[in-house]
């Protein structure tokens, strides 16, 4: 072993540089010290052992119990002879056996040795652990160094991490040596340390390349409150300003494009539509769609966010996008289900509703024609409900006198009493 001032200042040096507490290291050596000793003798001997934490002085004693017949030398000892060491033993008590170290230290520090090399390897993965679990969400650089099957290998330096192909973009491909950027996603620990699984799927890798780029939302000054992702195809960006003179759209597009652009060249050509934060929700689903132009949009329930939007026919299929996925983004982003419709197929299902409820209508003996487009045009549709009315509730609408409201009033009676 090191020698006694040796030893304490390299400990120090460890608890210092690797976090390891001196005790902790102390106890290791101990242990140490008896495994190596119960390698000469037996691994059923009683050991104990010592380290000074102020001298680094090491001592070791076997512990054996005092009796008058000894049945098992290795853990009892004759009173007679174990009141040489102690005179004032007595039967059944311990009594410590000195041993000298010197005959098992050079094995006890090989021991020490190999387990707080293993300690310190332990502490670095745990420090290394924690410091990348904090960076969960957060984008990192590394360089491709090897490939297995669809999932890459990537170098971040202090570790290293998987990019599994699940978290890949379809259209995207690396090579052995190749830098990337990506965003941790999970941080678990193996038995080789930290298990860091990347992505370049994921919508908080464009939020933190927006970060890189635009001052304004690194200052907070600008607010991404959300984005929704088809990896390599589109990504839909909902930015809010907290500075009426700043505009959070033309902050992130940049002169020109300037700060966009990179973005979207990292993503290798991906799509991002940049939409304005809105908490009213018919300027929020309107700007969801970009770049379909919307008419307009109507709030079908609050409670269950459920919203139709209107655009004119040869904007339908942008709006909606290749296999619905503008429409399903624009959902995804503002947390409503959106129903587009062309204006060709919002006339064709107002007609619709009209021929039904004329049909439907049609029943009223003796009611014209014309009174039941009437009724129809103003709402009046339910036939139960029109047998609950009284005749002034109808003469408001036009052509509607008195004598035909109840006429229509008893006719709904008489079809309800079939």
């Amino acid at each position: 072993m090191a020698e006694k001032g040796e030893l304490l200042m390299a400990l120090e040096q460890i608890e210092k540089d690797k976090k390891i507490k001196k005790e902790d290291i102390l106890s290791v050596i101990e242990n140490a010290l008896v495994s190596a000793y119960k390698k000469h003798v037996g691994k059923n001997v009683n050991v104990e052992a010592k380290v000074d934490p102020d001298t680094g002085e090491m001592t070791a004693s076997v512990v054996k119990v005092a009796v008058k017949d000894v049945t098992n030398p290795l853990l009892e000892i004759y009173l007679k002879d174990a009141r040489k060491i102690n005179k004032e033993i007595e039967t059944g008590e311990e009594i410590r056996i000195p041993l000298d170290t010197q005959d098992f230290s050079r094995i006890a520090a090989q021991t020490a040795k190999q387990v707080i090399v293993q300690k310190i390897r332990e502490s670095e993965r745990d420090s290394l652990f924690e410091e990348m679990k904090k960076k969960v969400g957060q984008i990192v650089s590394g360089v491709v160094y090897r490939v297995a099957g669809r999932t890459l290998i990537v170098d971040l330096g202090k570790t290293e991490a998987i990019l599994p192909g699940s978290e890949q973009v379809f259209k995207e491909k690396f090579n052995i040596g190749q830098h990337i950027k990506a965003v941790i996603i999970k941080v678990e620990k193996s038995a080789k340390g930290s298990g860091i699984v990347l992505s370049r799927a994921s919508a908080d890798l464009v939020k933190r390349l927006f970060e890189l780029e635009v001052p304004e939302i690194y200052e907070r000054v600008v607010e991404i409150v959300n984005a929704a992702r088809d990896p390599g195809m589109r990504t839909k960006v909902a930015v809010l300003s907290h500075n009426p003179k700043v505009d959070p759209v033309g902050a992130c597009v940049g002169i020109k494009g300037a700060r966009v652009k990179p973005i979207i060249d990292e993503l290798r050509g991906e799509r991002i539509d940049l939409i304005p934060y809105s908490l009213d929700p018919v300027k929020y689903i309107s700007g969801s769609l970009s770049p379909a132009k919307v008419i307009s949009v109507n709030i079908i329930s609050q409670d269950e966010k459920k919203a139709e939007v209107l655009v004119s026919d040869d904007i339908l299929s942008l709006a909606i996008g290749k296999n619905g996925h503008n429409v399903r983004l624009a959902a995804k982003l503002t947390g409503w289900h959106i129903d587009v419709k062309s204006e060709k197929q919002k006339r064709e299902e107002i007609d619709d509703k009209i021929e039904k409820h004329t049909e439907t209508l049609s029943e009223l003996k003796g009611v014209s024609e014309k009174s039941i487009d009437t009724l129809v045009n103003s709402g009046f549709t339910n036939i139960e409900k029109l047998a609950s009315l009284d005749a002034e509730d109808l003469t408001t609408l036009p052509g509607i006198g008195e004598k035909t409201a109840e006429k229509i009033i008893e006719a709904a009676k008489k079809s309800l009493a079939k």
